[in-house]
């Protein structure tokens, strides 16, 4: 009987066969078997077809009875090494093929998966021969220093990585930058439900910053542009803005977006404040609620029903009044006039009257106010709004006591209010709305409004 022979040409010698010479074949096979085992060949890729690996049987010279290859040549396409449909093996292949080519590693027929090697990568495969008709030859589950692998469930400990992380599409997604000696480093942390993921600094200093620098003139941005951007604090402790890393140098500047509003909130009864070079503080101004005082002395009687005055009164001790006096019987009137400051945002105001009574009556006094807005080339011949009263105020029972009403409600003021208009008063005593005794001495009356600007500019 004659030998017979493995797939990657091993010789299985028959029993009595191969007198005298069967120490040279077994040698043979134990070099073969070394080379299936770990040995290394050179094999020419050609670049006009498939390059074939077939078996030597009983012989040393068959590349695929080795295990480590590295492929050689020069390609211009990728190209095609095959073989036999029988053989069971893993290899470690190597492109060094020059041209940028890739090397397809497949059995020589059927259409099983097969293993493409591109230029310069290492891959170890395995042949399974696991079907005669279509032959797998995998890589699936090794993982070598030149391949593109996906790691699923895998520990990574104190790993090394060089100078820049890649997204799925080979582009770079960060950049990363060695420093000699560094001992400052980013913690970065998840967090649990309801609370925030954190990014810090860490390291053998101290106190250490976090740098944010944008590129050229770019800029820092915070948001999720869906809702309001939010900078804060950690816990109870100030929010500080400053340039130069706290130096004095640099400048801090706020802008808001076409039309928009810069607006500065205290909470509580907090104020909003500002130091100078001096280390002076003041508070700033805010738009909002303002208010003007009107005395009696700076009122006018209408002509018609007008009120008497303005009249000088003089007490016993401590100042002498200016008033008008409205009678307990008859609606009395006066008016004034009031060129607002440019910042009002022409809406509607509030007063407060201020009065006395020479009288002992505890009686109630219902002053009422209106309001016209005029601007350059109005007719001045326009009728007031309509006159809002504050709830009718108690005199206190004692002369010349001051009483001072509640706010009232919205005063609209009639024509169309802007800015730089000049706005006419009338204030009268609703004698219908009020029961005191006697006439009421009006000293003077506190006008509430609205600002849009912190000044006139």
């Amino acid at each position: 009987m004659a030998s017979t022979y493995t797939p990657l040409g091993v010789e299985l010698q028959a029993t009595g066969e191969n007198a005298g010479t069967w120490g040279t074949k077994t040698n043979t096979n134990l070099q073969i078997i070394e080379q299936i085992s770990g040995g290394f060949t050179t094999q020419a890729v050609s670049d006009s077809g498939d390059t074939d690996l077939s078996v030597s049987d009983g012989s040393t010279g068959a590349t695929l009875s080795h295990r480590i290859i590295e492929f050689t040549g020069t390609l211009t396409a990728s190209r095609n090494v095959t073989i036999p449909i029988d053989v069971q093996q893993f290899y470690v292949l190597k492109n060094s093929t020059s041209g940028s080519q890739n090397v397809v590693f497949k059995y020589v027929s059927g259409s099983g998966d097969s293993v493409t090697v591109p230029s310069g990568a290492v891959k170890l495969v395995y042949a399974t021969a696991n079907d005669g008709t279509n032959p797998d030859i995998d890589d699936s589950g090794f993982i070598t220093a030149s391949t593109t692998d996906t790691l699923t469930n895998k520990t990574l400990t104190s790993p090394k990585i060089g100078t820049s992380i890649l997204d799925t599409n080979g582009n770079e997604l960060a950049l990363l930058t060695a420093t000699s000696s560094a001992v400052n480093e980013f913690t970065i942390a998840n967090a649990a439900t309801g609370n925030d993921p954190t990014l810090s600094a860490t390291g053998g200093d101290s106190n250490i910053d976090i740098a944010i620098k944008p590129k050229g003139t770019g800029e820092t941005v915070v948001g999720t542009g869906a809702a309001n951007a939010t900078i804060t604090s950690s816990g109870a402790h100030d929010l500080i803005l400053d340039t130069n890393s706290g130096t004095n140098s640099g400048t801090i500047t706020i802008t808001d977006g076409s039309n928009g509003d810069i607006t500065i909130a205290p909470n509580g009864t907090g104020v909003a404040k500002a130091v100078d070079a001096g280390d002076n503080t003041g508070a700033i101004k805010i738009a909002g609620k303002e208010s003007i005082w009107v005395p009696a002395a700076s009122m006018y009687a209408n002509t018609t029903n007008g009120a008497e005055g303005p009249n000088q009164v003089e007490l016993g001790n401590g100042p002498e009044l200016k008033t008008f006096d409205f009678d307990k019987n008859s609606d009395e009137f006066a008016q004034f006039a009031i060129a607002f400051p440019k910042s009002w945002n022409e809406g509607t105001i509030t007063f407060q009257a201020f009065f006395t009574a020479d009288s002992t009556d505890t009686g109630t006094v219902s002053w009422a106010l209106a309001g016209v807005a005029l601007a350059d080339n109005d007719s001045l011949n326009t009728a007031f709004g309509t006159a809002v009263a504050p709830t009718a105020k108690a005199h206190s029972g004692t002369a010349n006591d001051l009483d001072v009403t509640a706010e009232s409600g919205a005063v609209t003021i009639a024509g169309s209010p802007s800015t730089d208009e000049y706005v006419f008063f009338e204030i009268f005593r609703d004698v219908s709305a009020d029961d005191l005794d006697a006439d009421a001495k009006l000293l003077g009356v506190k006008l509430f409004f609205t600002t849009d600007a912190a000044n006139d500019a």
